[in-house]
């Protein structure tokens, strides 16, 4: 009997192979960007438990896209969580103006390139069934009322952008997730 498995089915189980606590040597290192504008970086590894509870979590949202992204929320938050512990400051959120190379501090920059870095992690990882991460973007152009901001954006099968923003929480908090064109019409006035 010769068992065939789908190409995003072999990624998922290394992915859930490599995750597992008893994985510890194929840890996985970012380069965290924060102070602004990616003033400041810092090498954070996500450690086994970190690991674990993020396949976990992404494997709880395996059934549908829109289960997929409420996966991608927690797992953004648990390596944000990760991130802060080993930086020592948990970030404040959106930004302070003047307030640039403060470490620890993240801006919309900082933000969207560590998401973006995470969401390619998992990409090549496996967990990611119903979406693959591209460029990122950004809106406003103060000539329109709104200061240029930048997010991490995914794809569906369908062809709808989505968008993964945690500038609005602080450390660890909850991303807005929500369709490009969405979140293109909002930012005015600091708003989300």
């Amino acid at each position: 009997m010769q068992i065939i498995f789908s190409r995003s089915v072999l990624k998922y189980l290394l992915f859930a192979l490599i995750c597992s606590p008893i994985s510890v040597a194929q840890a996985q290192t970012f380069s965290v960007c924060h102070g602004y504008g990616c003033y400041f970086k810092t090498k954070v590894t996500l450690t086994g438990a970190d690991r674990s509870r993020i396949a976990s979590i992404m494997a709880a949202g395996s059934n549908s896209p829109e289960a997929e992204r409420a996966a991608i929320r927690g797992a953004v938050q648990v390596f944000e969580r990760r991130n802060t512990r080993v930086i020592g400051v948990v970030d404040r959120p959106k930004m302070d103006f003047g307030k640039g190379r403060e470490r620890g501090q993240m801006d919309c920059v900082d933000e969207s390139t560590n998401t973006d870095h995470f969401l390619r992690y998992l990409q090549d990882a496996g967990p990611l069934r119903f979406h693959t991460v591209v460029r990122r973007v950004s809106r406003g152009s103060f000539i329109d009322g709104r200061y240029p901001h930048f997010t991490a954006v995914l794809k569906d099968a369908s062809g709808t952008l989505w968008v993964v923003d945690s500038w609005y929480e602080p450390g660890g908090g909850p991303p807005d997730v929500m369709t490009l064109a969405e979140w293109k019409s909002r930012g005015y006035g600091g708003v989300r």
